[in-house]
């Protein structure tokens, strides 16, 4: 099947709202995090370095090939972590957008060595499914790609360790939205634990969430293990 580019113009101007999205919502600060957007079959257009992606235009986007060159810039270089991007893009030919940013919660789970792999959150897991933690490398080397390689297929997310997260999509919009979900399902997560801990989905109840991806037509995704014994037995309706 032949894969739908967004119009370069376009995506450009996606990436500059998306950007000042993360800003806004303090899923990065200063010059943190970046974005790209693969427009063709063998370029992408990311996220300049050395700027705020709350303060973009459309014309610091740098467009590159997936070999990592430069195609075009207006004086701006492309992020130092693009080789991350550009892995991802190389293990799945099926994403055209990657998004890494530093949302609070979830880089505190990637700090603490804490999977987000509960079976707790119905929603979390339709969109993201469960959340590995990569092994730390050194930010810009190609440790990093290397280390997320083997959860590009298979999963939507993946929280980097002592560093941030990163997710990517089918669309831009996708990408981010799995970005948002990521964090709000930290959050919810970390709550939860505050509380005592909470009643996770046993494995009856994770394969019907399986089931209603299946049945959108989504990819399979790696969900979180159900637990045991169904645990929130006395909410369900005879």
């Amino acid at each position: 099947m032949q894969q739908i580019y967004m119009p370069e113009a376009e995506a450009r101007h996606s990436i500059v709202e998306v950007g000042r999205r993360m800003y806004e919502h303090g899923y990065v600060v200063t010059n943190d995090g970046n974005i790209s957007v693969k427009i063709s079959d063998s370029e992408i257009i990311v996220t300049p370095t050395g700027i705020s992606k709350g303060f973009m235009t459309p014309e610091m986007i740098v467009k590159m090939n997936l070999d990592g060159k430069v195609l075009a810039a207006e004086g701006a270089k492309p992020s130092s972590e693009v080789k991350m991007h550009l892995r991802v893009y190389a293990e799945s030919d099926t994403v055209t957008a990657v998004v890494h940013a530093h949302p609070i919660y979830a880089t505190s789970y990637a700090i603490a060595g804490i999977p987000l792999d509960e079976p707790i959150l119905s929603e979390a897991m339709l969109q993201i499914g469960a959340v590995p933690i990569a092994k730390y490398a050194k930010p810009g080397t190609y440790d990093v790609p290397d280390g997320i390689a083997p959860y590009v297929k298979g999963y939507g997310a993946v929280l980097l360790s002592n560093h941030g997260a990163l997710t990517w999509g089918t669309t831009l919009r996708e990408a981010f939205a799995r970005m948002e979900v990521l964090e709000n399902y930290a959050h919810i997560n970390f709550i939860v634990n505050q509380l005592g801990g909470g009643r996770g989905l046993d494995a009856e109840q994770v394969a019907g969430l399986e089931g209603i991806r299946k049945d959108m037509g989504l990819a399979p995704i790696a969900m979180p293990k159900g637990r045991p014994e169904r645990e929130n037995g006395e909410d369900l309706v005879p």
